[in-house]
C-alpha cells in the first residue's frame, strides 16, 4: 500500500512538473522531472516508516507531549538531512545510468537548509497522519470490543431466559400430570410418557438458540399430545403453518410457552370447552406467527404480561433487535391473541 501510495504521488508530481515545462515552453528532457520526483516519492516512503516509529514512541498528543517535542525536533533535523542526502545520492547514480550525464544538486550546505522547510511540512504531515490514524484504529478497536461484549452479555441473558424458561415449562407440566394423578390415573401415566418425549426434544433444542419450525411445531405437538391427555376433547387445537414457512428459522422453545399461556388463561383454565388457533406464515422478508384462544366472558381484560410472555418477548429482543416485533392483548373479536413477527431466513442446519 506505502509502495503504490509513493508511486502514485511521484507520478502526479512529475505530470505537474512535465506539464509546466511543457507550459512555460521548456525543453527539460521527460525522464528529468521523472526520476527526480519518483525518487523523492519513494524516498519518502521509505522514511515514513521511522518517523512512524518515533511518533508512536514519542506521540504529540497527552499530557506528556511537551517533553516529547524536543525529540522531534532531533528528528525532524534527521528527517530532513537524510531525506535531501538520499535524494542526491540515489540521482546522483541514476542520472548517468539513464544517458542525463552527470547530476548537480547546488551548493550541498545550502541545499539542505533550503530543503529544511518544505521536508518540516512533510514531517508534520507524517506524524499528525500516524496520530490521526492510530485514534482512529484505537476507535474501532474500542467499537469492536464494546460489540463483542454486547453480543456476550445478549448471549449470557438468552442463556439465562431459556434456562428460566425451561423449568417454568416443567414446572407447569409437572402440575398438570400431578392434577390428573388421583382422578384419571391412565391419563397421568400417558401425560409423564408425552413429558418424556418433550423433554428429549427439549434437550435437542438447547444445542442451538434457532430450530426449523417444523421442529418447533413437532415439540409442539408434542406438548399438544399431553394436554390433550388432561383436557381430552374440551379443548380444540388448531395449528396451520404454510408450506414455504416450514424451513424458516424460529427461536427453539417459542411456540410452545404461548399455547401454554393459552391453556392457562383460556376458556380451558375454567373446565369448560375452549379453541386455540395456531398460525404460521410467510409474509415476504417476515415469519409471522400468531396464537390465538378463546376468553372467558367473565375474565378480566387480558394484558400479556404473564411470564412466559414476558420471557418471549426478551427472547425476541435479545434475538433479533428492532428487526422483530411482539404484540399480546384483545383483538377485535374478544380473543387472546399473540402475534409475532420474525425475519425470514432459511434455518441452520440441525446439529448431528
Amino acid at each position: 500500500m506505502a509502495a503504490a501510495g509513493g508511486t502514485v504521488l511521484g507520478l502526479l508530481l512529475f505530470l505537474y512538473r512535465h506539464l509546466e515545462n511543457v507550459a512555460s515552453r521548456g525543453h527539460e528532457p521527460v525522464i528529468r522531472p521523472f526520476v527526480q520526483e519518483v525518487t523523492a516519492a519513494w524516498i519518502g516512503v521509505c522514511l515514513f516508516f521511522p518517523v512512524r516509529a518515533l511518533a508512536r514512541r514519542f506521540p504529540l498528543r497527552g499530557e506528556g507531549w511537551p517533553r516529547h517535542l524536543p525529540v522531534h525536533v532531533a528528528g525532524l533535523a534527521l528527517f530532513s538531512a537524510t531525506y535531501t542526502s538520499l535524494i542526491w545520492l540515489v540521482r546522483s547514480v541514476l542520472f548517468p545510468l539513464l544517458g542525463q550525464g552527470r547530476y548537480d544538486y547546488g551548493e550541498m550546505p545550502v541545499r539542505y537548509f533550503m530543503e529544511l522547510p518544505a521536508q518540516t511540512i512533510v514531517y508534520s504531515l507524517f506524524v499528525t497522519g500516524v496520530h490521526v490514524a492510530d485514534q482512529y484504529r484505537r476507535a474501532r478497536e474500542r467499537e469492536v470490543a464494546t460489540a463483542q461484549l454486547q453480543a456476550q452479555l445478549a448471549q449470557a441473558q438468552l442463556d439465562n431466559l431459556q434456562l428460566r424458561l425451561q423449568p417454568h415449562f416443567l414446572f407447569n407440566a409437572l402440575n398438570t400430570i400431578s392434577s390428573a394423578m388421583y382422578d384419571d390415573p391412565a391419563a397421568a401415566d400417558e401425560m409423564i410418557g408425552r413429558l418424556s418425549e418433550l423433554l428429549r426434544a427439549s434437550l435437542r433444542a438447547r444445542t442451538a438458540h434457532e430450530v426449523p419450525l417444523r421442529e418447533e411445531l413437532a415439540m409442539l405437538d408434542a406438548y399438544l399430545s399431553l394436554m390433550r391427555a388432561r383436557f381430552g376433547p374440551e379443548v380444540e387445537v388448531e395449528v396451520r403453518a404454510e408450506p414455504d414457512a416450514l424451513g424458516l428459522a424460529v427461536p427453539a422453545l417459542i411456540v410452545q410457552p404461548l399455547v401454554e399461556n393459552a391453556f392457562r388463561h383460556g376458556s380451558a383454565a375454567d373446565g369448560g370447552a375452549g379453541r386455540i388457533d395456531v398460525h404460521a406464515f410467510r409474509d415476504r422478508d417476515t415469519l409471522r406467527i400468531d396464537v390465538r384462544n378463546d376468553v372467558p366472558a367473565d375474565a378480566r381484560a387480558a394484558n400479556g404480561t404473564g411470564l412466559g410472555l414476558s420471557l418471549t418477548a426478551e427472547r425476541l429482543r435479545l434475538m433479533y433487535g428492532d428487526r422483530q416485533s411482539f404484540r399480546a392483548g384483545r383483538d377485535g373479536n374478544g380473543w387472546f391473541e399473540v402475534a409475532l413477527a420474525l425475519p425470514a431466513r432459511a434455518a441452520p442446519a440441525s446439529p448431528a
